[in-house]
């Protein structure tokens, strides 16, 4: 990346509603009008607790949900621990006679406690294997610290419980059927009567998103600028993508709020980030944090690993066996949802959006079926089934059947056989138009490269987004071997990348009144972060190393005007919203234009059949190409109808630096 450096800036009122001259003035109340809620220090923490209330629908779900977790972990260490060391496998297995059966006395029927250890025999399995204790005692420290944060946090909530019914007046019940919206319109009002904030007097929507997205748009502006280790290049695979969430962790960790980050508290940069003299001693000592956070990774790797198999197990082998399919189908990856993710973007918002895109991204990824597969899968089911078939036949000739060694096993194997040689078989009766399909999973996810335009229809584009809509089977996969790969990534690919993430950091902070330090990208400033290509002309001033790639900016504030109708932009980002919603009103029949209340296509707009797909039966996305040239709709003279003429556009593949 480009080298570019610039001084730590503070913005006074670019977007605050407080009057100019009165920044710094800190709003007071005497002592007899304060109430429970004035002068809260952690907002960020506090509003993200409202949320995630809200979230969780209530008190009681999230009470539940913790215990429950709780119990799990107990449920899982206990379990296995009785697997391993209180079952004689021998007598389950009929290797061997039960202990309570007298020499010469014939087995009838071998029984659970007949192959159950006794307990003092158990105990003493247990007692005298060192691995085992050890796995339990870590097990045991990190169930009583899980166990003192469930307390903390239910004393926290219990708080957010009281903000709720005596603040906002919204009851637990009434919650589950309460929006975001109307939650947030009236932590607004609760702080223009009540001053949580004594910094600044009205609150905006954005700076609520602020506080509750400060780490998170920091995340997903570094994996915006490439700052973040995903992209390998591997021998024979070539170029894989991996994020896991215990990776995502790490970054975390190490950059926003772990001991030794950049962050002094959940809202303040350390003073000495935010210069640029001793850029170099950081970015030393940052590697240092790294190499000792990889280590530490190192060495809890076989528990962590245990752990992850452990649980994998107990959550998928239920539904690999009652529906063996169910691995084949796919699922948005992490990294495809931190890409895709906008600036300021709530998660139940990027939820919605992205589950819209489920169907019309599965059809797509269901267009390229493997010819050899499907020839090899063919005949393996028939194999398979012919085998099958003729084990219930006897079944149905003489149940005894089933009393034989191994045939029940056989039968299971085999119907599992087919039902995975299933979905490689593609279904002949169904046609599908894969720049169509593409066109329209764009409509809800809005971002796409350039260089798949015209080229959804090639395996490198489908490869290219199976990095994004990955199969679940690949996803649990990347989630077992990532406490083997995040010790490697940390220390070799992401140590070298110090000096630039520090200047990141640097460059792209700013401090808000009422707010604190955040990222300037959450901004959404079109003068500083903008695409040159979008309008209105001559608006961006931003460099290239300054721009969000992707078009990133232009659409996250697309995105957060349209989720939140009441906030007011600054005159600029107005300008842009403006021409904006002026290129996709819909003119109806009658000759009234429509605006455009969502970025995303109704669900209703998704047909089940793939007969006819309309994506512009609702707003799409633009493809905004150089200053000077109109917008054209995708696909055109694909046979997709005068509907596509209504409506441009939007490609956030602007940038230049998507998926290639």
């Amino acid at each position: 990346m480009a080298e570019f450096s610039t001084g730590y800036q503070r913005l006074p009122a670019s977007y605050t509603d407080t009057p100019p001259g009165e920044q710094d003035l800190l709003v007071h109340v005497a002592d007899g009008n304060k109430s429970p809620w004035h002068h809260i220090e952690n907002l960020d923490l506090f509003f993200t607790r409202i949320y995630q209330l809200h979230q969780k629908r209530g008190f009681l779900c999230m009470l539940l949900s913790e215990v429950f977790e709780l119990v799990q972990l107990v449920f899982v260490v206990t379990f296995t621990t009785f697997l391993f060391n209180c079952v004689d496998y021998d007598i389950l297995f009929a290797n061997k006679v039960p202990g309570s059966v007298e020499p010469g006395q014939q087995v009838v029927k071998v029984t659970l406690p007949d192959a159950l250890l006794p307990t003092h025999t158990c105990t003493a399995r247990i007692r005298d294997s060192p691995l085992m204790v050890t796995v339990l005692l870590t097990a045991a420290v990190f169930w009583l610290h899980r166990f003192i944060k469930f307390i903390y946090n239910v004393c926290c909530y219990w708080e957010i419980r009281a903000f709720y019914r005596s603040a906002l007046h919204i009851s637990m019940a009434d919650l589950p059927y309460r929006s975001w919206q109307e939650v947030q319109a009236r932590m607004l009002q609760v702080q223009r009567e009540q001053l949580m904030c004594i910094h600044k007097r009205d609150l905006t929507e954005l700076d609520i998103s602020h506080r509750i997205l400060r780490f998170t748009n920091y995340m997903v502006a570094l994996l915006n600028k490439s700052l973040l280790p995903v992209r390998f290049q591997l021998p024979l695979l070539g170029e894989v993508v991996f994020l896991s969430r215990g990776l995502r962790y790490n970054y975390e960790l190490i950059f926003l709020w772990g001991p030794g980050s950049l962050f002094l508290n959940q809202w303040s940069l350390k003073a000495e980030y935010k210069r640029a003299a001793g850029r170099h001693q950081l970015a030393h000592r940052l590697r240092q944090r790294i190499l000792w956070v990889g280590l530490a990774n190192l060495l809890l790797c076989p528990l962590v690993l245990v752990w992850q198999i452990l649980y994998a197990f107990f959550s998928y082998g239920e539904v690999l066996k009652r529906q063996p399919g169910s691995l084949g189908l796919r699922c948005w990856s992490l990294y495809g949802r931190s890409y895709l993710r906008h600036f300021n973007e709530l998660d139940h918002q990027l939820q919605a959006r992205l589950s819209q895109g489920y169907k019309p991204a599965t059809k797509y990824m269901d267009g390229f079926p493997s010819p050899l597969a499907a020839v090899l899968a063919r005949n393996l089911a028939f194999f398979a089934g012919s085998i099958l078939a003729v084990l219930i036949a006897l079944t149905v000739y003489d149940e005894d059947v089933l009393a034989v060694e191994h045939v029940l096993t056989a039968g299971t194997l085999l119907g599992l056989a087919i039902t995975v040689c299933r979905c490689f078989i593609p279904d002949q009766h169904v046609w599908r138009c894969p720049e169509r399909l593409l066109q329209l999973v764009l409509t809800h996810v809005h971002y796409m490269p350039d260089h798949w335009q015209g080229n959804a229809h090639r395996y490198e584009t489908r490869d290219q987004f199976a990095q994004l809509f990955q199969y679940k089977a690949v996803c649990i996969v990347e989630e077992l071997m990532s406490p083997l790969l995040t010790p490697l990534v940390l220390i070799f690919c992401l140590r070298p990348r110090s000096l630039e993430i520090v200047d990141f950091f640097r460059n792209f902070t700013v401090e808000v009144v009422g707010v604190g330090d955040t990222c300037s990208f959450a901004q959404m400033d079109v003068r500083r972060h903008g695409h040159p290509a979008w309008p209105p002309a001559g608006v961006s001033q931003a460099s290239a190393y300054q721009q969000a790639e992707g078009g990133k900016t232009e659409l996250s504030l697309v995105q957060f005007a349209l989720s939140n109708p009441h906030w007011l932009p600054p005159p600029h980002s107005s300008q842009l919203i403006h021409q904006l919603m002026d290129r996709v009103a819909v003119t109806q029949p009658g000759g009234a234009l429509v605006q455009p209340h969502s970025l995303v296509v109704s669900p209703l707009a998704v047909p089940d059949t793939d007969a006819e797909l309309e994506p512009a039966a609702s707003l799409r996305s633009f493809t905004l190409h150089g200053p000077g040239q109109s917008p054209h709709a995708h696909g055109r003279g694909q046979g997709q109808g005068q509907g596509q003429d209504q409506a441009a556009e939007l490609s956030p593949g602007v940038g230049g630096r998507s998926l290639s």
